[in-house]
């Protein structure tokens, strides 16, 4: 096998709800899964309230540096692999679940790095499609009745669902440039606060 290239390409798929939610990234090889759970957030539109981990295969990596969390004996720190770790071992796919109330429930797929379009080592938002579902809207059950009491007025939980978002909700909505800001905003932050900034 080749050597990493330097990034990568990841499709990331919002499992078991219609129409499908999507976004492609590109991510350095050194990556910690740590802070690629960081940039999924971002890019997804989470609001980072809940637990998540990936799996692997059979392999669980996940937050085993919350001592208050009960974990099983098996779960592999996040912070320990990187995605240079997945090119090694051939992986071709795995998955990310965030919340595990709601079990929101992603498929991530290394794409070929020529996909890339946009040359660069730094993580980027390169194409996605479909707003991501509000935070607590209940899983995919409850996203789908979300969908369909907003879009009938005449639907009982109309109301409700519309004073509950807050705002407009279009489920076609993506910002590509928005994401990206907020993206180098958060990779930002650490290196503010190495320089002593806020």
């Amino acid at each position: 096998m080749s050597k990493p290239s330097g990034t990568q390409i990841l499709r990331v798929e919002l499992m078991g709800i219609e129409p499908l939610i999507w976004r492609r990234l590109r991510v350095p090889d050194g990556l910690a899964f740590k802070s690629l759970h960081g940039v999924l957030q971002v890019a997804m539109g989470w609001q980072n309230c809940h637990l998540h981990e990936f799996r692997v295969g059979a392999t669980l990596i996940g937050m085993t540096d919350q001592p208050e969390l009960e974990l099983a004996e098996d779960v592999e720190a996040e912070g320990q692999w990187t995605v240079a770790q997945l090119l090694a071992a051939h992986v071709e796919e795995f998955e990310y679940v965030y919340d595990f109330g709601d079990d929101w429930r992603h498929r991530i797929v290394l794409e070929p790095a020529a996909r890339a379009r946009v040359a660069g080592s730094s993580v980027l938002c390169l194409a996605g499609e479909g707003a991501c579902p509000p935070e607590e809207v209940g899983g995919a059950s409850g996203y789908a009745q979300f969908v369909e009491a907003l879009a009938d007025p005449a639907h009982v939980l109309h109301q409700s669902m519309a004073d509950w978002v807050g705002e407009v909700w279009d489920i076609r909505g993506f910002d590509l440039n928005r994401v990206n800001r907020e993206l180098r905003a958060m990779i930002a932050r650490p290196r503010d606060r190495r320089r002593g900034g806020p």
